[in-house]
């Protein structure tokens, strides 16, 4: 039987995406029967501290419910919500479990409609002129950034499958979208800088970056260590932090806030990108060690640290964004007080699988192939795999 032809009942009980979020929010009790293949469920899944998930592929419900798949079915106290990729098959076997007597919702399109939650928070531990905003999206654990002042503004890290949310938010806020800027070549999500500059701003790329084959098709401004951008009344300063990537920059904002990007994050370090080849590694994270000891640790403890990802180990911020001060993270995660070999060990050890497609995601940032929209956001569908490490090294 086609799965895009599933006989779907008239009506079953459903929430959606941004339902599911807030009860997640709010720390609801929940269990996700995911009905995905295997590989698709072994791939991403919907993750978090308050969910039980179980995987039975929707192919095993084909032949109707007997009474051993029953037995393999959660019942219990916690809600039970159905998940597929685009919420037809999910629909399908809530009908039948709702024909059994079985209390279950499905998740209204599925696992791509998980992939469009996108919220914005206001970083209130940022002191500087102006508002700093991160953007997250729970289904990757993607953070960017706006910033807003005296009628302008710069998104850092921007998804290319929501440009339009980023100028809509702008003129909403009143301001002019001066600046799209990347602190490195991505791997895990299609950057929204190239797609934001064909609608007006500069486009802003790391100059390190560019002998990686950068083939833009429009112009760009690139920026250099110590090199300042002005957006209003706040100054956006470079600082080259290589060893996730040769070019990763972050960016301090007004002294008061450190965007990190994928070089250090709220539970673990940024694992080295495979630009330079597998036994390029180990002196890719001998790099990160240095950066992270002489550019980043160096910095005053009351610095802000804003990452590019978070991840469900990651802890919020009381006002809900994942921030925390580099003193904060001085004390939680003892790996940044370790000797380089140590260090190097320690990740080498416990190093994560390779971000999804990561090689035609770069390919695209680069320039170098060209998507669809409607592809860009598939082929970037999947987890945060950026951490150097598995488990958080928070808490060691």
């Amino acid at each position: 039987m086609d799965i895009d032809n599933l006989p779907l009942p008239d009506d079953v009980s459903s929430l959606d995406a941004r339902e599911l979020q807030d009860r997640l929010s709010r720390g609801d009790r929940l269990t996700l029967l995911d009905v995905r293949t295997e590989r698709e469920f072994g791939g991403w899944r919907i993750e978090s501290e308050n969910v039980d998930i179980l995987n039975v592929p929707y192919y095993e419900f084909l032949e109707g419910v007997d009474d051993e798949l029953l037995a393999r079915i959660p019942r219990g106290d916690d809600e039970l919500i159905a998940v597929c990729v685009k919420g037809g098959a999910s629909a399908y076997v809530v009908g039948l479990l709702e024909d059994e007597g079985i209390a279950a919702t499905n998740l209204d399109g599925g696992m791509n409609s998980w992939a469009r939650i996108y919220d914005v928070i206001e970083v209130a531990g940022y002191e500087g002129p102006g508002t700093l905003l991160q953007y997250q999206r729970p289904s990757s654990g993607c953070l960017a950034y706006m910033i807003v002042s005296e009628g302008e503004a710069a998104i850092v890290d921007p998804l290319r499958a929501f440009t339009e949310r980023y100028l809509e938010d702008a003129e909403a806020l009143g301001v002019e979208l001066g600046y799209a800027i990347d602190t490195h070549i991505h791997a895990d999500h299609v950057s929204g800088v190239r797609a934001l500059a064909a609608r007006g701003p500069t486009a802003v790329i790391p100059e390190p970056s560019v002998a990686r084959g950068v083939e833009y098709e429009r112009e760009y401004t690139t920026v250099a260590d110590g090199d300042v951008l002005s957006v209003g009344g706040v100054s956006i300063q470079a600082i080259h932090t290589p060893g996730h990537t040769s070019g990763m920059t972050s960016y301090l904002v007004d002294d008061s806030v450190l965007l990190t990007g994928d070089c250090l994050f709220l539970e673990s370090v940024g694992s080295p990108d495979p630009e330079g080849g597998e036994r390029g590694v180990p002196d890719a994270v001998r790099r990160l060690y240095e950066t992270l000891q002489r550019r980043i640790l160096s910095l005053p403890d009351d610095v802000l640290v804003a990452p590019g990802h978070f991840s469900d180990a990651s802890v919020r911020a009381s006002d809900g964004t994942y921030t925390a001060s580099l003193g904060e993270l001085r004390d939680a995660m003892p790996s940044l007080d370790v000797d380089r070999e140590t260090f190097v060990e320690s990740l080498l050890s416990d190093a994560p699988p390779r971000p999804r497609n990561f090689e035609e995601i770069i390919a695209v940032n680069l320039g170098q192939s060209a998507l669809a929209d409607d592809a860009a956001f598939e082929l970037e569908l999947g987890p945060n795999n950026c951490a150097a490490s598995q488990h958080a090294l928070t808490g060691d």
